[in-house]
């Protein structure tokens, strides 16, 4: 009897990522010219991933989720990002980060108030950034005042993912500055709260469709019930989260550097030069062996964190090294397609030059590379390599 061939996905999670390919190619890939062109995601599409269940994979069906893996939130980010990674940063930033943080360190009422609506449809933001707290998140500047039945809340953040689409939000502030980082708290802090604004949007040089916009949060009254976790512990589940956060932009920049490649041999595939595709001329066809290799490679990196972080293991170096890698292939790799297209892929005609500007943040958001080396390296010094 002839061996099975091996493979990197159940039969589910196939089924689940076809799904997935099928929407981003049908649905969202008509639109992304004129999202781009707004600077605003589709109200339509976002709409549509509430009802794919896009919005709520790991959430568990008892709260109107998916109760999927961490894994598949992974791949739902990775075939998004193949035609936008706009959409692809809203589902990941949902996904991996607020919600993750909800159900790992949410009380019983805040998951039955959240969930079910994170899962249909509210949209989640991550509010821990600000002007002088980017690497150095834990010097953030955001104050949290116990006023007996409530906290207070005043301070400003900066770059937060989906603020103008964002129904709930969560902000860290220092509930006991005296304590430096540990009295950073994390809030569940709804939009519709008085003294709570979303302000100016940025300009961006990629993801441009991704709303990316300052919090500004003047005497924002925030019941008791919604703290989450323990006071003085929101440093630690930052951390944690940002950890996992950081696999799922793994995938994002895995899945822009395959739309790049997808497009660009396309594209070699039937221009002309010489008499023949630019595509059977050798010195093109290294450059694609090359690409393809380290598309995998950065993949297989991706794909081994989610795995490791969803059997319950410690991921911290592998999800660093997911990210490094990642980033520096899809920014690199898109280079690439924007030469093969020749002069089209520095026009906007041609999706090469938006799978460039939007493979640059990926060295920069939720840990810059110089970050992660530095994460990888102290965990190579403090236990060595697995």
């Amino acid at each position: 009897m002839a061996t099975p061939p091996l493979t990197l996905f159940s039969e589910e999670e196939c089924m689940f990522r076809d799904a997935v390919a099928a929407f981003a190619r049908e649905i969202v890939k008509p639109r992304v010219g004129a999202m781009e062109k707004a600077g605003k995601l589709d109200p339509e599409i976002v709409a549509r991933c509430f009802e794919m269940g896009l919005m709520g994979i790991e959430i568990p069906e008892s709260y109107g989720g998916q109760g999927g893996s961490f894994f598949q939130a992974c791949l739902a980010v990775e075939e998004i990002a193949k035609v936008d990674g706009s959409l692809a940063v809203m589902i990941d930033v949902q996904n991996t980060l607020v919600i993750n943080c909800i159900l790992r360190f949410g009380t019983d009422d805040q998951k039955q108030r959240y969930l079910p609506k994170m899962a249909s449809s509210w949209v989640g933001a991550y509010a821990l950034t600000e002007a002088g707290s980017g690497s150095d998140a834990f010097a953030l500047r955001t104050q949290a005042r116990d006023a007996g039945d409530h906290w207070v809340l005043d301070g400003t953040k900066l770059w937060i993912t989906s603020a103008a689409e964002a129904e709930i939000f969560l902000v860290f502030a220092n509930a006991d500055p005296a304590k430096g980082y540990k009295g950073i708290t994390a809030f569940l802090v709804e939009r519709s709260l008085p003294g709570f604004k979303v302000g100016k949007k940025e300009d961006k040089l990629g993801i441009r469709a991704s709303s990316t916009c300052e919090v500004v949060l003047e005497g924002v009254k925030v019941p008791k019930a919604n703290v989450l976790g323990e006071v003085g512990k929101g440093y630690k589940y930052a951390i944690e989260t940002l950890n996992e956060g950081r696999i799922g932009i793994g995938a994002q920049m895995i899945g822009i550097a395959r739309g790049a490649f997808d497009a660009g041999i396309a594209f070699a595939k039937q221009r002309q030069q010489f008499g023949k595709p630019v595509a059977e001329f050798q010195g093109m066809q290294f450059q694609f062996a090359q690409a393809a290799a380290e598309i995998e490679a950065a993949r297989l990196l991706v794909y081994n964190a989610a795995r490791i972080k969803d059997a319950g293991q410690v991921f911290i170096t592998e999800a660093a090294m997911a990210k490094l890698i990642a980033s520096q292939t899809a920014e690199r790799v898109a280079s690439r397609v924007v030469d093969w297209f020749g002069g089209c892929g520095f026009t906007s005609e041609y999706p090469a030059e938006k799978f460039y500007r939007d493979a640059k943040i990926g060295q920069i958001y939720e840990g810059t590379s110089n970050m992660q080396l530095q994460t990888i390296a102290k965990q190579i010094l403090s236990s060595g390599m697995r």
